[in-house]
């Protein structure tokens, strides 16, 4: 998927060859997640250490954590976030298993779909021309892949007016119940391809961070078109769902 996506946006370059390894030992996984981090990060995308999967539980040993390998290791992930390479060097070294996140609402948002609905509304936005930029697809399990499509932020525009702050309207433990488009912005944050799940599941990009940041607006309309398709709704009853970690 992500060569046929490569390949249909003027070619893949070096994040789409990253992707196609398959390192055969440690060490070269080690450095392959390291320039795939650093890839990110060179993108402006602000980073930060998240859990990873330990066993059939999560690396952070919470009882009945309700994200296993899916959130930051410190409270302090906001401020943490940072998109300089001889820090994230330091930190991928240091934990060769974590996963990152990157912290949205700062340079840019995310809208985080279905994947059915983002992989239809993908086909459609590059068949008719409209920029799109780096896209990621996480599998969740149990049905409940997500695509993740990584945008220009609108939590910090020029008039204060116009300020979009992200609330966390589904917990964890209930985001079964908001199925539909939820768009991560000032003060939330979703995992950073590479990222291993439990049951050996990941996050991988689909498009690479080369791609430029576009307008979430432009790609909007489609995204909750192909939501309320695949949902069975009418279209006007797709609903954005802002969330913070």
């Amino acid at each position: 998927m992500g060569a046929e996506f490569g390949s249909r946006s003027g070619g893949q370059g070096r994040i789409s060859q990253w992707l196609r390894r398959r390192p055969k030992d440690t060490a070269a996984e080690d450095r392959a997640r390291e320039d795939l981090l650093l890839a990110a990060a060179g993108a402006g995308l602000p980073l930060a250490p998240a859990a990873y999967p330990s066993g059939y539980r999560c690396s952070c040993d919470r009882v009945g954590c309700p994200t296993p390998a899916r959130h930051p290791v410190s409270f302090a992930w906001q401020t943490q976030s940072t998109t300089d390479r001889g820090q994230i060097e330091r930190w991928a070294r240091h934990q060769p298993q974590a996963n990152f996140i990157t912290a949205t609402g700062m340079i840019h948002d995310v809208l985080d779909v279905p994947l059915d609905a983002g992989l239809e509304a993908l086909e459609r936005l590059l068949a008719a021309g409209i920029e799109v930029g780096p896209v990621a697809e996480s599998g969740a399990g149990n049905g409940q892949s997500r695509a993740l499509f990584y945008t220009a932020t609108r939590g910090t525009p020029e008039d204060e007016d116009e300020w979009w702050p992200c609330e966390l309207d589904c917990h964890p433990e209930t985001m079964d119940e908001h199925p539909g488009l939820r768009w991560h912005c000032r003060g939330s944050y979703v995992l950073v391809p590479p990222a291993r799940l439990p049951d050996d599941r990941e996050v991988r990009w689909l498009r690479g961070p080369e791609h430029p940041l576009p307008d979430p607006l432009t790609l909007l309309e489609t995204l909750t078109d192909e939501c309320a398709r695949v949902a069975g709704e009418p279209q006007h009853d797709v609903a954005a769902w802002p969330l913070r970690g």
